[in-house]
């Protein structure tokens, strides 16, 4: 077996997602796992070099994990011949320049969504990186979550018939930071610094809607900063610019209609912390983030409102477990695994910064509805 060394500069590794999902829970945990076995005789051996702006966190980092080299010098970084791919999990603000360098270095891109702070912005990265002839790639991590892996069998096995709706909800309440310390970071709640859960978020599902059910052609909807006020990381109280909710109805090709609501100032009453579920005219189907449970038409029951009287049947015993069937491992390394693939032996990705720009697009556009009050469409983007 010949071991093929890769070499990566992640960019952002001291932030939660940088550091947790990608570095400990994907390159991290294929080198552990003695490398990733490209079926042609070859493992390929990913050899992160860490890069970002705090020098005391990444050393931390390096050597707690035995991490040979690390750097807070990205130009030096990238004029490294031998480092083939460039990781870029920064703040939003940071990212689309340091995405320009590395495509200007003629480094492979893979990076953390969104990818820019402007549609113009995000779609030009597309075309920098396509001009460029790299191979580039966006994180689109819910679409490996055994949930909807699950879901997504459902729906090209026919299951559903007609797809005619999806209904998502997701959040969760993130303490202002004042007597519990909060779970995210505090430039989420400031729009001037790239925050905000719609900018977050309608990439997230934009790309899910796409690759189950269908193109987005039209939005509508209000975002709202429901919590004015928060606490920073220092304990000092800080305005909260940025929206903290978006109540979403989005308009798919062929009719369906989904409608999505993303919240940080929500308490928590389903079974995960985001589920989708899906109506058709043959079934319906719930899906989260592990499980998913199904409904079909011969299955479903026949209720009738009544008021007067207490429900006499538990609505949720009636569905049906989805099985795993398989095997699920992390979702963020499982598209780690597609994308070395993809720069090794050029096998097939669509999951491209193109596609990273309509995510972008989505959040642009649903920001501009909310302050318009009004429906528009999402036009088709292109290289």
């Amino acid at each position: 077996m010949t071991r093929r060394t890769v070499r990566i500069a992640m960019n952002g590794v001291t932030g939660r997602m940088g550091y947790r999902q990608h570095l400990v829970r994907s390159l991290l945990a294929l080198r552990e796992q003695g490398g990733l076995d490209l079926g042609d005789g070859t493992t390929l051996w990913p050899e992160p070099v860490l890069v970002g702006r705090r020098e005391h966190a990444l050393r931390a980092i390096a050597e707690r994990h035995g991490i040979e080299q690390w750097s807070t010098d990205l130009a030096a970084v990238l004029a490294d011949p031998s480092v083939e791919i460039y990781f870029d999990a920064q703040v939003t603000s940071a990212r689309e320049e340091a995405v320009r360098q590395a495509i200007a270095a003629g480094k492979h891109i893979y990076c953390e969504k969104p990818t820019g702070t402007t549609t113009v912005g995000a779609l030009e990265l597309a075309r920098l990186a396509t001009a460029a002839g790299v191979k580039h790639g966006v994180v689109q991590d819910k679409l490996f979550l055994p949930g909807l892996l699950k879901l997504r069998r459902l729906v090209e096995g026919g299951f559903f018939g007609r797809i005619l709706s999806v209904r998502g909800e997701f959040g969760y309440w993130v303490f202002e930071g004042d007597w519990q310390s909060a779970q995210r970071p505090s430039w989420n709640y400031r729009s001037e610094d790239g925050g905000g859960i719609a900018a977050d978020m309608f990439p997230h599902w934009e790309y899910v809607m796409h690759e189950l059910f269908g193109p987005v052609r039209t939005v509508q909807a209000l975002t709202a900063t429901h919590i004015p006020q928060r606490w920073d990381e220092q304990g000092k109280p800080y305005d909260a610019t940025a929206d903290d909710a978006a109540y979403g109805i989005f308009e798919l090709e062929g009719g369906i209609v989904a409608q999505i609501n993303s919240s940080w100032a929500v308490r928590v009453d389903r079974d995960e912390l985001v589920e989708f579920q899906v109506d058709g005219t043959q079934g319906s189907a719930v899906a989260g983030l592990r499980k998913c449970r199904a409904q079909h038409r011969s299955a479903t029951p026949k209720p009738v409102w009544n008021p007067d009287l207490p429900a006499t049947e538990r609505f949720r015993d009636q569905w049906q477990e989805v099985p795993d069937n398989g095997d699920f491992d992390n979702g963020f390394k499982a598209q780690w695994e597609l994308f070395l693939r993809h720069v090794a032996l050029d096998e097939p990705w669509r999951w491209d910064l193109l596609a990273g720009a309509r995510g972008v697009q989505l959040a642009e556009l649903g920001l501009k509805s909310s302050a318009q009050g009004r429906r528009l469409e999402v036009p088709e983007l292109s290289l």
